[in-house]
């Protein structure tokens, strides 16, 4: 219930994360047929990168400001088209004053049939976010701890979504956590897309992680990771990291072209890396 993502909004690990969400969300789109996407860990939807809060880590500086300091290749600009059209809404004057958390990216991305659910339980964050998104009919917040709507709230009316799941990791052993409830949301709605978040830090259990994730026997399991610096000095976050279910038959393809820039935008000392690697599926 601390946790406030406010100090970290923009950051490296937000433009991996709502890149891809935005290629997720487009891919969803290219059929006809409406579909939901259900964001449980929320925040609050747009942040004000020049608050107090945001200035007093500057971590957006070494993201989302790194990567709009020079100009993107033409062949990775197509792949973070979508997601930077979000921010550049926000922005209309330039520069990146404010940053839209993946509620506002998943938004601005939606088309008229296409519906969003919200959660949040930080009441004053929930507050906020109800306040961002007050009188859109499309949109739906709702104040609950997010990893009870993981599993309630699927399947999903439309019988087709994206579930992005993004907890603050606070507590111990939230990575088993995050693989027993993907496996039990799984088991409910197999067809869906899951996105999942986890950080790359010092002592991390990574390797047993991923093999909790085998041993879940979901067919197409992709893990996508990007470290920026060494873990040597630091017991901060180090990399990022995203767990994808059912990704789009052209999503690993994509990785394969933007992982490489974004290592070489926003990697800040020789240990940075990236990767994208099937848990199971199309090895």
């Amino acid at each position: 219930m601390n946790y406030r993502h406010i100090y970290h909004a923009g950051n490296f690990a937000d433009v991996l994360k709502h890149a891809v969400l935005a290629r997720l969300v487009d891919y969803l789109k290219q059929k006809d047929k409406p579909f939901r996407v259900i964001d449980t860990h929320a925040g609050i939807g747009i942040y004000d990168l020049s608050s107090e809060e945001a200035q007093k880590t500057g971590e957006w500086l070494d993201g989302v400001g790194r990567l709009l300091e020079k100009n993107i290749p033409a062949k990775v600009a197509p792949l973070l088209a979508s997601y930077l059209q979000a921010v550049t809404s926000l922005n209309p004057d330039g520069g990146v004053q404010f940053y839209p958390g993946s509620p506002k990216i998943a938004r601005h991305l939606l088309r008229s049939q296409d519906r969003l659910s919200l959660m949040e339980l930080h009441p004053e964050d929930y507050e906020t976010l109800h306040a961002n998104f007050d009188g859109d009919f499309q949109t739906r917040v709702t104040h609950l701890d997010g990893w009870l709507a993981m599993n309630a709230h699927v399947p999903p009316k439309e019988k087709r979504g994206l579930i992005l799941v993004d907890p603050p990791f606070e507590k111990d052993g939230e990575y088993k956590r995050l693989a027993d409830y993907l496996g039990k949301a799984w088991r409910k709605f197999p067809g869906g897309v899951y996105c999942l978040w986890y950080p790359l830090k010092k002592g991390a259990p990574i390797p047993e992680f991923h093999a909790a994730l085998h041993a879940l026997e979901i067919p197409k399991t992709l893990a996508v990771e990007l470290t920026v610096r060494s873990e040597r000095d630091t017991t901060g976050l180090t990399g990022t990291g995203l767990i994808i279910v059912n990704p789009p038959f052209t999503l690993k393809g994509e990785l394969d072209i933007l992982l490489p820039f974004l290592k070489e935008r926003l990697g800040q000392d020789r240990s940075a890396s990236a990767r994208a690697i099937w848990i199971r599926g199309e090895g």
